[in-house]
């Protein structure tokens, strides 16, 4: 653990030593499950975009690349437009931004209900993006004021919202959108409405804070704002730039390794073992589940042994069994694509949370470029994957991908201690 880890732990003990302090953390607890629950809801409506690919591709007949331009059209543009809406608003926060990001994902999953040409399809896959990158800067900069110094469990509950929202769009999809059609997604509208509602309460909430921490005595609610104050970094400016690059390198084997399942997944299994669309969306549900698993597991060890171990275990542990993945049967294929999913999704908060402790103050902008990286580089991965997948086949692309995360070795060039200064 750095010394900003320390630090604040101690912080975390100040300030629930007092009534009103304990009070304190008790209300931001509950805001970091709001959060996490508005999460859920927001990842679910966008998850249901990857689950109608194997409806999409045979009801327009797309190719594996035009799947792929779906993809990038959504998360290409949260890459985009989330490290700019990051750093907006970490000079000027928005409390009610929150429910302006939810509120074009609903559009977005209404426009998608109803498209009935390609490119009709990838403007509502542009505007679930563009929602996706107002929501999370702003949410995650929220869970961090709210995490009474336990930064990484906060930012792995958060995370784990929209986990289990990804988790359940290929549910939803196996047992709504299948039988019932593309036009059936327009149902899950009321999952927006519901978001907007409790994010209205969030927002109150962090609006009373922002106005708390005006100058003057301080107080539990100076406390959890004072989470997100801009500071210097401890680091030299060569060390953190070389420190994020490598952050950067890690997401890129981590993320694009994922696209290649989240996006695929199903239609590996239908090509390679020939499930229907239902049964290939029960075995993409449970890969997702792992995810969620991994994420809370991740965040909750982050906090104890420290960032940079977990980091490691992540990425280098998934790989032997990424390598073996493709030459397994259907039985071990659902085993190993699990085992996966929990390792590589360990890694997420510890790197958010390392990146956090690298750039203090920065938190908008932190989560803007690493959110936005992990949907950025995701869509750039899942639309390369595909164009490999037309041109070879679908199980040359899981044969190939896992020596991506031979990037993990990259680890050990990372300071150990991001909020320390160093020769």
């Amino acid at each position: 653990m750095g010394d900003g880890s320390v630090a604040s732990g101690a912080t975390h003990r100040a300030t629930m030593s007092s009534p009103a302090g304990a009070a304190a953390i008790g209300t931001t607890f509950a805001v970091i499950l709001s959060l996490s629950f508005c999460h859920l809801l927001n990842d679910l409506m966008q998850s249901l975009v990857p689950a109608l690919y194997p409806i999409l591709k045979t009801s327009y007949g797309l190719s594996f690349s035009q799947v792929g331009l779906i993809t990038l059209a959504f998360q290409f543009t949260a890459s985009m437009l989330q490290p700019v809406v990051g750093l907006y608003t970490d000079r000027h926060p928005r409390p009610y931004s929150l429910t302006v990001g939810i509120g074009l994902t609903l559009v977005g999953l209404l426009l998608m209900s109803r498209a009935s040409a390609y490119p009709a399809i990838l403007l509502a896959a542009t505007l679930i993006g563009m929602g996706s990158a107002i929501f999370h800067p702003e949410a995650s900069r929220v869970a961090r004021m709210a995490a009474g110094g336990r930064y990484g469990l906060a930012q792995s509950l958060f995370q784990v919202g929209g986990n289990i929202g990804s988790a359940s769009g290929p549910l939803l999809a196996a047992f709504v959108v299948v039988p019932h059609g593309q036009s059936s997604i327009a149902w899950f509208s009321g999952a927006a409405l519901i978001a907007i509602f409790v994010l209205l309460q969030v927002g109150s909430w962090y609006a009373r804070h922002l106005t708390s921490a005006r100058p003057g005595p301080r107080t539990p609610a100076v406390a959890v704002v004072s989470a997100t104050a801009p500071r210097k970094s401890a680091l030299p400016r060569r060390k953190v730039i070389q420190a994020v690059a490598i952050l950067v390198a890690l997401l890129f084997s981590k993320n694009v390794y994922s696209a290649s399942l989240s996006s695929y997944y199903s239609l590996y299994l239908i090509d390679r073992f020939h499930l229907s669309v239902s049964a290939a969306q029960l075995y993409l549900f449970a890969f997702l589940v792992g995810i969620v698993v991994g994420t809370i597991v991740g965040g909750a060890l982050a906090d104890r042994v420290g960032r940079i171990p977990v980091m490691w275990f992540s990425i280098l542990g998934a790989l032997p069994f990424a390598l073996i993945l493709p030459y397994a049967n259907l039985f071990w294929t659902g085993v190993l694509a699990v085992v996966i999913a929990i390792i590589i999704a360990s890694a997420f908060s510890a790197i958010l949370v390392y990146a956090q402790e690298l750039l203090p103050g920065r938190v908008g902008l932190t989560a803007g470029v690493f959110y936005g990286l992990a949907f950025g580089l995701g869509g750039l991965g899942a639309a390369a994957l595909g164009r490999l997948a037309d041109l070879t086949s679908i199980s040359t692309v899981y044969r190939l991908t896992p020596f991506l995360l031979l990037l993990g070795l990259l680890t050990a060039l990372l300071p150990r201690h991001p909020g320390r200064r160093t020769p």
